[in-house]
Formats: structure tokens, sequence, C-alpha cells
């Protein structure tokens, strides 16, 4: 259900609670500096009857209480402006960090149907927006507010009758402030959209750009970004326009407003005096100012409540289910997957379909087939990326979602085809997150069994060499070996390997096939594996299909049942002696 502007704006008020103290002092601040606006009309009314009435006295002192009302003026916008923009800054850096919190504890599957321009486009350029809401609004309807009431007041002190005619316009300008502040409403949210667009699209091509170039892609991609920043331009215009297009309304409105006051009061202040008629009209000529910054703020409040909806939103996503409460220190590693079913959302068509197996303890399963038949999809099953609908998956006889998460991932350590790596050292990057801790000698040993040591040592710092974002200074498979240097120094129970020796030549694959062989022996291993030759040391291999286990057994009992195994084993074949006919002709 959709939240009103009020109940939006309520929610983003909260924010500011913890920091009322300094809210408070703002408000003093611009209630002090509100008070000197029709302070300032009192005083030219002092000084033109002080000039009629020929009296020397006053003349001495109203020059320095003028004065002294611009210092007190300044002193309460310092205050105001000063201390409500100390509110905003916590305001915001509280939602950036509740945000990006928010963001470690989402599901996978939001990942998946979310893509990454929107997700960053919330905690940079939504975050500003409900900034300018939370501090140039606020101030100008805290500040221009009390002004406004400040004058009206003095108004109505000196001549309540005339003063009516404010409220005779106050239901126009009310119906014309809730038609524009809909409008500001629907135009901020596309432009919010299109911002997100535009940082997806810059995104894909900073991490794409090798393909776009590879490809004669710069026309097409560059195509795209006009078009989008082109959509954002148009949105912007509008409601540059419509903001424009108000105040002139609004001006318009309040000019017509004191011109019937300046005829009536031509009439009904005969018997005031010189100073009275001149203050009034000086009141009434300085009160268009406040209403016109009302007006800009309401079109930062706007902007501001689309962009606060946006980011209570991902606040309001359920956070990646976590009701388990078993602990253990370390799993033996007996895994068992008994009938396991599952569809993504938004999906009618299973990804699994009655998964069984058991993998004993210290067993290397090796998961085979072609590609979208199901296999990362199981092993992500295992580290509870996604929920299963039916059937269980039982971790030393206990099912997995009985596992407190956090406990659970640490029995387990993955290295994924397509390896993430930190802008970071090297030795950060082995010994990352839950490892930070890791000894120089543990995380160099980790780096030495998965044959990365040698390419390391090459470097002039290193461990400590900065390697780029996501690794972008190394070669693919110097990448995939960082992955699986970190993957050994966790010492998981569980290992999952998901195509994580695809990216390394020859001569790599077969340093790190004899480092795997020798921690495998001691870890329950799942590997995904496209070469069948890395795998035909496994103690049991599935052959997925469609979702479903249509072969099971070792290498040489799968090759003498002659059927989806030994077929994907003869293509493997034939493309290999290929490939190495291929190599031989070249040299």
């Amino acid at each position: 259900m959709q939240k009103t502007n009020l109940e939006i704006y309520k929610r983003l008020i909260t924010y500011v609670k913890p920091h009322r103290r300094l809210f408070f002092i703002s408000i003093i601040g611009f209630l002090v500096y509100s008070a000197t606006q029709p302070l300032f009309a009192k005083m030219i009314q002092e000084i033109i009857d002080t000039l009629q009435a020929k009296s020397h006295e006053k003349l001495y002192y109203l020059p320095l209480l003028f004065s002294g009302l611009i210092i007190v003026r300044g002193i309460g916008s310092y205050f105001g402006n000063y201390f409500l923009a100390k509110v905003s800054s916590n305001v915001i850096h509280t939602l950036r960090c509740e945000i990006f919190e928010k963001y470690t504890q989402l599901p996978t599957a939001h990942f998946d149907s979310n893509n990454s321009g929107y997700m960053i486009s919330r905690i940079t350029h939504n975050v500003n927006q409900v900034a300018q809401a939370t501090t140039d609004a606020v101030r100008k309807v805290v500040q221009e507010g009390l002004t406004a009431v400040g004058l009206l007041g003095y108004l109505f002190y000196i001549d309540w009758r005339l003063s009516l005619i404010f409220l005779v316009i106050t239901p126009i300008i009310a119906m014309l402030v809730r038609y524009v502040s809909k409008r500001l409403r629907m135009l901020s949210k596309k432009i919010q959209e299109s911002i997100g667009d535009m940082t997806h699209i810059t995104s894909e091509l900073v991490n794409g750009h090798r393909v776009v170039r590879s490809y004669g892609g710069e026309n097409y991609e560059r195509q795209r970004f006009i078009d989008s920043s082109e959509h954002n331009r148009r949105q912007s215009l509008k409601l540059i326009s419509t903001s424009a297009i108000h105040n002139q309304l609004m001006q318009l409105i309040i000019a017509i407003a004191l011109a019937v006051l300046m005829y009536a009061a031509l009439f009904f202040m005969e018997q005031s005096s010189v100073g009275s008629f001149v203050g009034y009209l000086t009141a009434a000529f300085l009160l268009p100012r406040p209403i016109r910054q009302l007006s800009d703020a309401n079109s930062d409040i706007q902007r501001g409540i689309v962009a606060a909806e946006s980011l209570f939103e991902v606040l309001d996503e359920q956070s990646e289910i976590d009701d388990g409460v078993y602990n253990v220190a370390r799993c033996h590693g007996d895994l068992e997957f008994k009938n396991v079913t599952f569809c993504y959302d938004g999906t009618e068509e299973s990804a699994l379909t009655d998964i069984s197996f058991t993998a004993k303890a210290g067993e290397t399963i090796a998961l085979v087939g072609a590609s979208g038949g199901g296999k990362s999809t199981l092993v992500n099953l295992v580290s509870r990326f996604y929920r299963y609908e039916q059937g269980e998956i039982l971790l030393d006889g206990v099912n997995i979602n009985a596992y407190q998460l956090n406990n659970l991932r640490q029995q387990i350590a993955l290295v994924n085809q397509q390896v993430t790596l930190f802008n970071d050292t090297i030795a950060n990057n082995i010994a990352y997150g839950g490892l930070a801790g890791a000894s120089r000698e543990a995380i160099t040993q980790a780096a030495t069994d998965a044959y990365a040591i040698e390419f390391i040592n090459k470097f002039e710092k290193d461990l400590d060499t900065e390697i780029g974002e996501n690794g972008v200074k190394l070669s693919g498979g110097q990448r995939q070996r960082l992955a699986l240097a970190r993957a050994l120094l966790k010492d998981a129970p569980l290992l999952i390997l998901d195509e994580a020796t695809s990216a390394l030549d020859t001569e790599s694959e077969r340093y790190i096939q004899a480092a795997l062989q020798k921690v495998m022996g001691n870890r329950t291993t799942l590997v995904i594996a496209h070469r069948l030759s890395t795998i035909e040391n496994a103690d049991k291999i599935l052959v997925i299909d469609a979702g479903r286990i249509v072969e099971e057994g070792t290498h040489r009992e799968l090759l003498a049942k002659n059927g989806a195994y030994t077929r994907l084993h003869a293509i493997q074949f034939v493309q290999n002696r290929a490939s190495t006919k291929y190599e031989i002709e070249k040299l």
C-alpha cells in the first residue's frame, strides 16, 4: 500500500529525534531570525513617527537599535543554519549506514531482481535528495514560515480588518500547492529512475569496457547513455518549469492581494499615523519573499519524500531469513540431499526436481552436465543463498535451515567461476572478512597451496601489492588462484568449487589439482566441472540434466553405462584431440 507524503515525512522526521536538542537550538535560532522581520517594519514605523513628531530623543538610539537588530538577526541565522545542518548530516549518515547495512542483509533473490545502478543511486543520489528535504527545505519552512507568521501577526495587530484579505487567498494557495505537489512528486520519481538507468549503464561500461571495445559497442553504449540522459534532462526541465510556474502564480495571487490591500489601506487607514501606514505596507510587501521561499521548500520536500520513499522501501524489505538456532564449532562434513525440489521466484518451471544423493565426510562429489542444468543452483542451496520448497538438505544429519546462518556459512568455503576480489592488497584479499586475523605464515601457506606464491613473489611488494578493482591488475588465472587461496585459508569442512579451475592454463591447473587433492582428503567437496578430466578421481559423479540427476556413479562406472556421461566424455575427447592437433600444427 502506497503511503502518503505525510506518513513518509513523519517517518523521516523520526531520524531527527535522537538529535532533538540540536534541532531545538536551531529552531530557537530561526525564531530569533524570524522575529526581526516584523521588528524591521516596526522600526520603520517608529522612525517615521519620530520624524513627524520632530522628537530628537529617539533619533539617538533608533540607529543603535537598528544595528543591534542586524546583529541579532545574524546570530539567529547562524545558530539556526549551523545546528540544523549538523542534525541533517547526522540523519544522512544514519540513513546511508542503514541502507548499506540492509544491503548486507538482503537475500540473494533481491540482488537478482534489482540492477546495481538503482541500488547504487539510492545510496548516493537519493540520500542527497533526502539531505535537501531535511536541510534546505526544513530551514526554509521553519525560517520563512516563522517569518511569514510574524509578519501576518504584525499586520493583524496594526489592522485586523485589512489583513483578512490574506485569509481569502489562503484556500486558493492551498489548492495550488496540493496540485503542484502531486506533479513534483511524479516528476521526481521519474528523475530518480533515470539517474538509476544512467548509473547502471555507466557501471556496465566501466566493468565491461573490454567487451564493449572488442565488439565495437562504443556507439551503442554511447547512444544508450545519451537517451537515458536526455530523458533525465526532459524530466528535470519539466520539474523546473512546474516549480517556476508555481512560483509565478503564487506571486501573482499575492500581488493581486497586495494591490487590493494597498487600495483598501488608502481608505481605511486615513486616521492612522504616517508611520503606521508605511510600517503596515512595509510588512505587507515583505510577505511575498517568505511565501516564495516556502514554495521552493515544497519542491525540495517533494523530491526528498520520493527519495525517502525509495530508501524506506529497501529498509522495509525482508532480510535474509535466519531462523536457525543450531550452532557447531566445526561440523563433520556429512551432506545429504533428500528429494529436494526448487523453483526460482517468478518462474513456474522447477530449477531442481527431486534431487537425492549422499556425500560422506571427506568425499568428493562432482556435478557435470550441460549449462543451465541446475548445477550452480544445487550448490547455492547448500549455502542457503536460496530457500528450497520441498525436501531436505542435511549437514551432519541436521537440516541446514536449523543452522544459524553465519554458523552454517562458516562451515563452507566457496570458490565461484566469477571470482570476486577487492581493491586491496593480495594478503587482505586472501585473508578476507572473518579470516582477517590469519597469520602471515598461514596466508603464505594458503597462497603456496593454491600455486599463487610464484606470481605473488614477482611483485615488488609481494603480498602487500594492491591489485586494483576486482583484481584488474591480475590475469584470469591469477585471480582464480587467489580465490582458491582464500578458500584454502578458511579451512572449512565443506568445500564448493564452481568451475574453480576454468580460467587456468594447463600447467597451472596441474599444480592446483595436485594441491586440491591434498586438501580434499579431509573435507567434503562439491565440484562443478566443465573439464571432465579434472574430476576422474571423484568419489561420485552426478550427471545433472534439466534439474534432475540422470546418472550417478564413479568415472569408470559411468563410462561402462554408455549413457549421458559417456556422450559428454566423448564430445570433450574429440574437442581436446582437435585442440591438441591445432597446437602441434602451430609448432
